[in-house]
C-alpha cells in the first residue's frame, strides 16, 4: 500500500511538473523567438536560419526554468493533496511525514542529476548548434538586407547603396564602399547576384572602381566584374559564448592554467571568473533542487484546519522564492573572492540540513 501511495504521488507530481515545464517553456520560447526575429530584420538571415536558431535555444530555456517549475509544481501538488484531504489518508495508512518527505527528496535528487546532465551536455550542445546555423549563413542574408535608396552596412567594412531594385531582381545604380581588403569605391550601372552551391558572386556591369591608395587615387572603368560574396559575413556574433562551449573544453581550459585555446575559447586569465561561474552553474547550482524540495515539505507541518496555515503557507512560498532568487544572485558574486566562493558552496547545504532538522523536530511524532 505504501509503495502504491508513493508511486501515485510521484506520478502526479511528475505529470504536473512535465506539463508545466513544456507549457511554460513554449511560452518563454515564443517570447524570446520574437526578440530573435532581429536576426532576420536587421542582420538579414533567412527564415530557415531563424527557425533553427530559435529551436535549438529551447533546451537552454528548459534548463533555466526547470528549478522554478519544480518548486511551483511541488508546492501546488502538496497543497492540492492537503485540500482534498489526501494527505490525511496517507498519514492514516501508516506513512510518517518524515518518510513522505524523504520520498520527495529522493525524487528531487533524480531531477538534480537530470539537471546536471542536461546542463552539462545537451544545453551547450544545442546552443552551439544554434550558433553554427548563424555561422554557416553568411550569404543567404545578403539579398534580404538590400533596400532601395538606403545605405546599408552589410558587414564590418562594407557599405552598399542601390538606387533601384528591378522587377526581375536585378539592381540599378549600385555603389559599394569597400574597406574589407583595400579602400575602394565601386560604382556599377546594373548588377545581379549569382548564388548557388558553388558560386556566390555579385556580378557588376558597366561601372568604375576608385582605389584610394596612400598617396594617389586610381580610377578604372570596367564592363563586367565579379564581386566575391564569400568574404562577406554577417554582423551577427558567430564566436561561441561560454554557455555554448562544451563542458569538457571548459574543464580542460580550467585545468591547464589558461594556456591553451580549445574550440575558439580564449583560456586567458580575464576569463577565469566567467569560466568558473559557468562550471558552477552547470555542475553545482542544481543542488538547490533538493533544497527547494525540503522547503516545500514544510507544508506538511500544519494541516489546512490550523488557523495559522494560510499565513504560514504564504510566508513559506515567499521564503522558497527568496532562496530561488538567492541561488541566481549568489552565483554572480561567487568568484569575487575565496570567501565568497566558499560561502556559495556551503550555503545550500546549510539551508538544506537546517530546514531538514527543523522539519524532523516538528514532525518526528507525526
Amino acid at each position: 500500500m505504501k509503495k502504491i501511495i508513493y508511486r501515485k504521488f510521484n506520478t502526479d507530481i511528475l505529470s504536473y511538473f512535465l506539463t508545466s515545464l513544456i507549457i511554460m517553456g513554449l511560452i518563454v520560447w515564443t517570447i524570446q523567438a520574437v526578440n530573435y526575429f532581429d536576426y532576420v530584420i536587421e542582420d538579414g538571415h533567412g527564415l530557415s536560419v531563424y527557425f533553427f536558431f530559435t529551436f535549438f535555444n529551447l533546451p537552454k530555456l528548459i534548463h533555466r526554468i526547470l528549478p522554478f517549475i519544480f518548486f511551483i509544481s511541488l508546492f501546488y501538488m502538496i497543497l492540492s493533496y492537503e485540500t482534498k484531504n489526501e494527505l490525511s489518508i496517507i498519514w492514516t495508512n501508516g506513512i510518517s511525514k518524515i518518510k513522505f518527505a524523504n520520498n520527495i527528496i529522493v525524487l528531487s535528487l533524480f531531477l538534480m542529476f537530470f539537471q546536471i546532465i542536461f546542463g552539462t551536455i545537451f544545453s551547450p550542445l544545442s546552443q552551439n548548434k544554434a550558433r553554427n546555423f548563424l555561422k554557416e549563413s553568411n550569404i543567404s542574408f545578403f539579398s534580404s538586407l538590400i533596400k532601395e535608396k538606403k545605405f546599408i552596412n552589410i558587414s564590418k567594412g562594407l557599405t552598399i547603396f542601390i538606387n533601384k531594385i528591378e522587377d526581375d531582381g536585378t539592381y540599378s545604380e549600385i555603389f559599394l564602399d569597400d574597406k574589407l581588403d583595400t579602400l575602394k569605391t565601386i560604382y556599377a550601372k546594373t548588377g545581379y547576384i549569382i548564388y548557388d552551391e558553388n558560386t556566390k558572386l555579385f556580378k557588376l556591369l558597366e561601372g568604375k572602381i576608385i582605389n584610394n591608395e596612400k598617396t594617389k587615387i586610381n580610377i578604372f572603368d570596367f564592363d563586367e566584374i565579379n564581386y566575391d560574396l564569400n568574404k562577406i559575413s554577417s554582423k551577427t556574433i558567430t564566436v561561441p559564448k561560454l554557455q555554448e562551449i562544451d563542458s569538457i573544453s571548459l574543464i580542460g581550459c580550467f585545468n591547464n592554467s589558461f594556456k591553451i585555446n580549445i574550440t575558439s575559447l580564449d583560456c586567458s586569465n580575464p576569463q577565469y571568473d566567467e569560466i568558473l561561474q559557468e562550471l558552477l552553474k552547470r555542475f553545482f547550482k542544481p543542488i538547490y533542487i533538493p533544497v527547494l524540495a525540503i522547503m516545500c515539505c514544510m507544508l506538511l507541518v500544519l494541516s489546512k484546519n490550523n488557523t495559522k496555515f494560510y499565513i504560514f503557507k504564504n510566508l513559506l512560498f515567499l521564503s522558497i522564492f527568496f532562496v530561488l532568487v538567492l541561488s541566481e544572485t549568489s552565483l554572480r558574486f561567487s568568484t569575487e573572492s575565496n570567501l565568497s566562493l566558499s560561502m556559495y558552496l556551503i550555503l545550500p547545504f546549510i539551508i538544506f540540513f537546517s530546514v531538514y532538522f527543523i522539519f524532523y523536530q516538528l514532525t518526528k511524532n507525526a
